[in-house]
C-alpha cells in the first residue's frame, strides 16, 4: 500500500489557452498530448520528471465555481492500487470514480488522489481513461530548467493540521518529516511536512493558528473556498539563471526587501560572494545541517490569487528553509497588503 511517486498533477482552469501558454512560454514546459472528452478537454505538459494536466470545460464547472483555478488531482503511483485505495478509505477518504477505471480517493478540499500502478517511466505514464493524441513536434525552445516536483504545499483550515498529517500516515504510509510554527505580529501559522517512504512525494501542510488574528492563510482559504494546494515547488539545478529567464518570459515573483540580504550576510558570511547575485535575482537562501538551499516564490497568475509556484535549488539541503518559511509568510503578507 506504499506510495511511490507523483504521476501527474491536474489543474482545472477556466482559460486553458492562457494556462497552457503560461507553463509553456513562461516556464518552459513542452506540450505532449491533447485529450478531448464530451464535457472537458485537457493538455498534457512535461518538463523533466514533472507532468501537468491542464483541463477546462463544462464538466468541471462546479469545481471552478467553488475553488477557482487550481489543482484538482494529485495522481500518485503505488505498489498495490487496490490495497492503497482500501487503506485510504479506511483512514477516512471517500472513493471517487470507479475502482476499475481511474481509481481515486478524496484528499482535502476539492482535491483528489488518482491511484496508478508504479510501472513504466514518465514518458509512458499517460493519464489513463482518456484518448490522448500526441501533439505535433514544435520548435525546440529554451533548455529545460525544471527537473522534478520537489514538494507540494497544502493550505488547510485552522485546527485540522494534525488530522490531515495522520490521514497521510494511515492512508499512504507517509511519515512526519518536520514541523514549524511561525508567528508574525498577531498572526501565526503552523506546518507539518509529510513524506512517502520512497522519499519521492512530499507535502508541506500549513494552517493558520485559529487562536490568532486572521492572516494570509485565512485569506487564501476564503478565496479558495476552503483547503487546497497553495503552491507547487519545482526543483531546478541552477536557480539564478532560471529566475532571470522566467522573469523575462513573464513570471512575476514576490519581492524581497534589501534588508533581507543584509541579515543574510550576517547569518551566512560564507555566502558573501553569492549575495550580489542573490540580491539581483531576489532569491532567498537558507541552510540546514546538510547544506544550503535557494528558493523564490511567484505571484499567483490566477484571477482568485490562489495557486502559485516556487523554484528551489538544493545545495545539499534536505529541509524546507525554516527561516524562509517566515520570509515567505512576510513576502506574501506584504504583497497582500499592497494589493488592497
Amino acid at each position: 500500500m506504499a506510495v511511490q511517486d507523483i504521476a501527474y498533477v491536474e489543474l482545472y482552469t477556466k482559460n486553458k489557452v492562457a494556462a497552457v501558454d503560461y507553463f509553456v512560454s513562461a516556464m518552459g514546459f513542452t506540450r505532449i498530448a491533447d485529450s478531448v472528452e464530451v464535457d472537458r478537454s485537457s493538455v498534457l505538459l512535461r518538463q523533466g520528471d514533472v507532468q501537468l494536466v491542464i483541463t477546462s470545460g463544462q464538466g468541471i464547472g462546479k469545481f471552478l465555481d467553488e475553488f477557482g483555478d487550481g489543482v484538482a488531482d494529485i495522481a500518485m503511483t503505488c505498489d498495490d492500487v487496490a490495497a492503497t485505495r482500501e487503506a485510504a478509505v479506511k483512514a477516512g477518504a471517500r472513493p471517487v470514480g470507479l475502482a476499475e477505471d481511474r481509481p481515486a480517493v478524496s484528499a482535502f478540499g476539492g482535491v483528489r488522489h488518482s491511484l496508478l500502478p508504479s510501472t513504466g517511466t514518465a514518458e509512458h505514464r499517460l493519464p489513463p481513461g482518456r484518448r490522448w493524441v500526441a501533439t505535433p513536434s514544435e520548435p525546440v525552445g529554451p533548455a529545460a530548467r525544471i527537473r522534478l516536483l520537489d514538494h507540494i504545499a497544502v493550505c488547510l483550515e485552522g485546527g485540522s493540521l494534525a488530522e490531515c498529517a495522520d490521514f497521510y500516515q494511515n492512508a499512504f504510509a507517509f511519515s512526519r518529516y518536520s514541523s514549524e510554527y511561525v508567528a508574525l505580529g498577531g498572526q501565526a501559522m503552523d506546518s507539518i511536512v509529510v513524506r512517502s517512504a520512497s522519499g519521492c512525494v512530499t507535502f508541506t501542510l500549513v494552517a493558520p493558528d485559529p487562536t490568532k488574528n486572521p492572516g494570509q492563510l485565512d485569506a487564501f482559504l476564503e478565496r479558495n473556498g476552503g483547503a487546497g494546494v497553495q503552491h507547487l515547488a519545482f526543483l531546478v539545478d541552477d536557480i539564478i539563471p532560471a529566475v532571470h529567464e522566467f522573469r523575462e518570459r513573464g513570471v512575476e515573483f514576490l519581492s524581497t526587501p534589501g534588508t533581507y540580504y543584509d541579515l543574510l550576510l550576517e547569518r551566512f558570511p560564507e555566502m558573501w560572494d553569492q549575495i550580489t547575485e542573490l540580491l539581483a535575482a531576489q532569491v532567498l537562501a537558507d541552510r540546514d545541517e546538510w547544506g544550503h538551499l535557494l528558493q523564490l516564490f511567484s505571484r499567483s497568475p490566477y484571477e482568485r490569487n490562489t495557486l502559485f509556484f516556487e523554484l528551489i535549488q538544493r545545495q545539499g539541503s534536505r529541509g524546507f528553509g525554516s527561516a524562509n518559511i517566515r520570509a515567505l509568510y512576510e513576502a506574501v503578507e506584504r504583497d497582500r497588503l499592497t494589493a488592497r
